[in-house]
């Protein structure tokens, strides 16, 4: 039987059973993802959620009983959607390490909120799926435990740490007016002239900054730019811990 402290997670307790089966934790957890996709994070709540679903929102605590039980359903939704199918894990390391970051990198980038707004979720089952499938994609190599949890530290740091900035430039885009850009642009052609900056004004050499970074990022996607990414941090892991990549 679980204790006191067991029962404040909702993982321990089984769902609600077959007599009042008119939702399910998955469904709940389903239309408080597409609320916080559509509206943002700070619009999802048990009324929300009800209203979605065609309930009353008294009804919905019966299967949740509060806001930290529906951020752990709407976490492990989220987890859900990274773990790699039975049958699909890649056998060598590299591949397999790539697989999981990728995903993870695409599921984070369609809901790009829940990195600040699920941080402190209850771990749930497919949370510790995630993580062992993680550590099974460095099942086989050499490295001692501190080494693979400081690798996949690192991956993971390189996934979020990309993910944050794409929503800040998505932000940035959408706030930034042509008014706000000029005045910039002037600013920063105030500050060329005080001979401070060289390396900046000869990247941009007088050119227009938008046709210069998009001149620089032609033909390759937020996807592909982070693949270039991944390659090189995982090419660099395996030259300091003396792992086999690839065909090697």
């Amino acid at each position: 039987m679980a204790s006191g402290d067991d029962q404040a997670l909702i993982w321990t307790r089984p769902a609600p059973g077959s007599r009042r089966p008119k939702f399910t934790r998955d469904q709940i957890a389903a239309a408080a993802l597409a609320i916080a996709d559509t509206e943002g994070f700070a619009a999802v709540s048990m009324r929300r959620i009800a209203a979605e679903l065609g309930a009353g929102t008294m009804t919905l605590y019966y299967y949740v009983r509060n806001k930290d039980e529906l951020v752990a359903l709407m976490d492990d939704a989220i987890m859900g959607q990274v773990l790699i199918p039975a049958g699909e894990f890649p056998d060598h390391w590299y591949h397999a390490l790539t697989e999981v970051a990728l995903r993870t990198w695409d599921v984070l980038m369609r809901h790009p909120w829940a990195l600040h707004s699920l941080q402190n979720a209850q771990p749930g089952p497919n949370g510790m799926r995630h993580f062992e499938q993680s550590l099974a994609a460095l099942t086989g190599t050499t490295l001692g435990t501190a080494e693979k949890f400081a690798l996949l530290a690192l991956v993971d740091d390189y996934v979020h740490g990309n993910v944050l900035r794409a929503a800040e430039m998505s932000t940035a885009n959408e706030t930034f007016t042509d008014e706000m850009f000029q005045a910039t642009r002037r600013y920063a052609e105030a500050l060329y002239a005080t001979g401070e900056f060289p390396h900046t004004e000869a990247l941009f050499g007088g050119q227009d900054p938008v046709e210069v970074f998009a001149g620089l990022l032609a033909g390759r996607s937020a996807r592909d730019r982070f693949r270039h990414g991944l390659d090189v941090l995982l090419d660099g892991a395996a030259t300091r811990m003396g792992l086999p990549l690839p065909g090697r």
